[in-house]
């Protein structure tokens, strides 16, 4: 690899917004929110959506998300999904 063209990697701490779950990772995201960890450091906090735990690939549910009605508008046009 080439020499001072890469970001720098750095502890953060990954926050689920909605369980609260907050594994320690490396990551090169910026951040200003700090929290205090389980060893006494301060890591920056990235806030995410969907963490690794809860993801739909590792929990097997899957989610289809419907945005203005495409899913309605794709039956319409070739037929209902053969689930």
């Amino acid at each position: 690899m080439r020499h001072g063209i890469h970001p720098a990697s750095r502890p953060v701490v990954l926050r689920d917004r909605a369980s609260g779950f907050r594994p320690p990772t490396r990551s090169t995201v910026e951040s200003r929110p700090t929290a205090g960890w389980q060893d006494g450091a301060t890591c920056p906090v990235v806030d995410v959506e969907i963490p690794s735990p809860g993801h739909p690939f590792r929990t097997g549910a899957s989610r289809v998300v419907d945005t203005a009605g495409r899913v309605e508008r794709f039956e319409r046009r070739h037929g209902p999904a053969r689930r």
